[in-house]
């Protein structure tokens, strides 16, 4: 996805976010931006964790059968 950027498309961009943003507002949003990450994560693994307790759950009970 990513991987057509390169290093001149990537310092293109964080000149423009300096521009759009300014330099004290960068800090603020990249806090933000890794709390909702983390978050993001948090969550996906609790989904994941369920699934994968039903999945054994039922292997447990045809096995029991």
């Amino acid at each position: 996805m990513f991987s057509d950027i390169g290093a001149p498309g990537l310092i293109l961009l964080a000149i423009l976010a300096l521009l759009l943003f300014g330099p004290n507002k960068l800090p603020q949003l990249g806090r933000a931006a890794g709390r909702t990450l983390r978050e993001f994560k948090e969550g996906t693994k609790g989904i994941l964790s369920d699934d994968h307790a039903e999945t054994v759950s039922k292997q447990d009970e045809k096995r029991a059968e």
